[in-house]
């Protein structure tokens, strides 16, 4: 089979949006998860040696020795693992089991001197190494790629907040004409909604847990070679030494819930932006934000003037994708049948799909965010031809005063009307007010009537 390069590739991930997604190899690989397996076997071999129990030594150099076959971990010793999964090697048939490849590939590493091939996986399941290697990507993935490009997106909504929480925007509800805004004041909105949801992500990262407890979460094998040892103490340590919680009561499985919390709190993340995007969508279409054209980029095949929202476009769609990824993995990683079943092994291995499709999401998004310029000009000339909107203001004001028909009167003169600013100033001429307040009601506009909109924006 010859090579094959990203044209080639069954996945976008891989083919067309590689470059985007080239920061998660390191945790959603292949290689990766194989060189996770690796620490997990190393390091428990030497917590074994820790234990008064057990006979096994092995000394400072021998240490080193087992600790470079992670840190050091390449492609050759990758294509070894595979090759001793598929085909064998040496004095090992092919095992056609990914963990019991990286076992052997571990005794094929054992420093000279070192007889512990016996000791290596020793009282394990599959599962008590996977459970762990998946951790060990999943929060790094999270916390070193993930979360930095959320913040990056914050960071942005946060300078457009402090940079135009004083430009006046007519809002919306309904898709109707309502009380000003200002554009800072809603883009402190997603800010804030981002920062909680960073917040809730970061803290389900650092709460995953993992579990070392034999093939039916017992301590079966561990306690029929040495009842003397507490095993689930021996577990917790070693869990904790991984920067994992310790998940005491287990199946042969780690129920996951951990990972099905982390799932939720990015699809959280995930539905902000989306909402973002949605609305920087609607802001260029009605002419609010203009878009820097990229010098030689096409926006249209026919029609040359174009300049497409494509960024928000694209961010849109790999957020639906990633977050129709992360409900499928959180509702499945949390059920296995009875003790055990397998059918989540093959699952997992798309954690990092639904991650990739988030993080072009995020980087999408940021260009897009990158591109717009608030139409200052196109802004106040909307909301200067929509005066209807200061009507909430007036018959407050009225209730204040104690017009018990204030509501009504309003409405009467603008609900489904066209209304000009002459209409309301004869309106306000004709009210039984004080000086002082009449002059009140007509100093209101369109383009003054935010409130604290700008205070709002300068606390994100």
């Amino acid at each position: 089979m010859t090579d094959r390069g990203p044209l080639d590739a069954v996945s976008p991930l891989d083919g067309r949006y590689a470059r985007y997604t080239e920061p998660l190899v390191p945790y959603a690989s292949e290689r990766a998860l194989m060189r996770a397996r690796v620490r997990v076997e190393v390091e428990y071999l030497l917590a074994l040696a820790d234990l008064d129990a057990t006979p096994l030594t092995i000394d400072a150099a021998q240490r080193d020795h087992l600790r470079n076959c992670y840190e050091a971990f390449d492609e050759e010793d990758a294509a070894l693992v595979k090759q001793l999964e598929t085909e064998g090697y040496g004095e090992y048939a092919a095992t056609n089991h990914d963990v019991k490849a990286v076992e052997y590939f571990v005794r094929l590493h054992l420093p000279d001197g070192l007889d512990a091939a016996n000791w290596i996986h020793f009282g394990l399941t599959s599962e008590d190494v996977n459970n762990l290697a998946h951790r060990l990507l999943v929060g790094p993935a999270v916390e070193d790629v993930l979360v930095p490009e959320l913040r990056a997106v914050r960071d942005r909504l946060v300078a457009f907040a402090h940079d135009y929480g004083d430009l006046p925007m007519l809002a919306r509800t309904h898709g109707q004409p309502a009380t000003p805004t200002t554009f800072g004041k809603e883009m402190a909105v997603y800010a804030s909604r981002l920062g909680r949801a960073i917040a809730r992500i970061e803290a389900a990262a650092d709460d995953l847990s993992g579990k070392l407890a034999g093939a039916s979460g017992t301590y079966a094998a561990h306690h029929a070679a040495y009842p003397e040892v507490d095993w689930p103490a021996v577990s917790e340590a070693f869990v904790a030494d991984l920067g994992l919680e310790h998940e005491p009561l287990t199946t042969q499985v780690n129920p996951c819930d951990d990972l099905e919390a982390v799932f939720d709190a990015v699809r959280g993340a995930n539905n902000v932006l989306r909402d973002l995007d949605l609305d920087m969508w609607l802001y260029v279409s009605d002419r609010y934000l203009g878009q820097e054209a990229v010098e030689g980029e096409t926006g249209s095949s026919t029609m040359p003037h174009k300049v497409n929202p494509i960024d928000f476009e694209n961010s849109e769609g790999n957020l639906t994708k990633a977050n129709s990824d992360l409900t499928f993995l959180g509702d499945y990683v949390t059920t296995s049948r009875l003790q055990r079943d397998l059918s989540d092994s093959t699952v997992k291995r798309n954690i990092g799909s639904a991650f990739a499709y988030c993080l072009i999401a995020y980087q999408k998004c940021q260009s897009g965010l990158d591109k717009v310029v608030p139409n200052e000009r196109v802004m106040r000339e909307e909301l200067e031809s929509t005066p209807e909107i200061v009507g909430e203001a007036v018959q407050t004001i009225l209730r204040r005063e104690g017009h018990d028909d204030a509501y009504e009167q309003v409405k009467k003169a603008t609900r489904g009307k066209s209304v000009t600013i002459e209409d309301f100033r004869e309106m306000i001429a004709g009210l039984d007010v004080s000086e002082s307040v009449r002059e009140e009601l007509l100093a209101v506009t369109p383009t003054g009537y935010t409130g604290v909109a700008d205070e709002l924006a300068d606390d994100v």
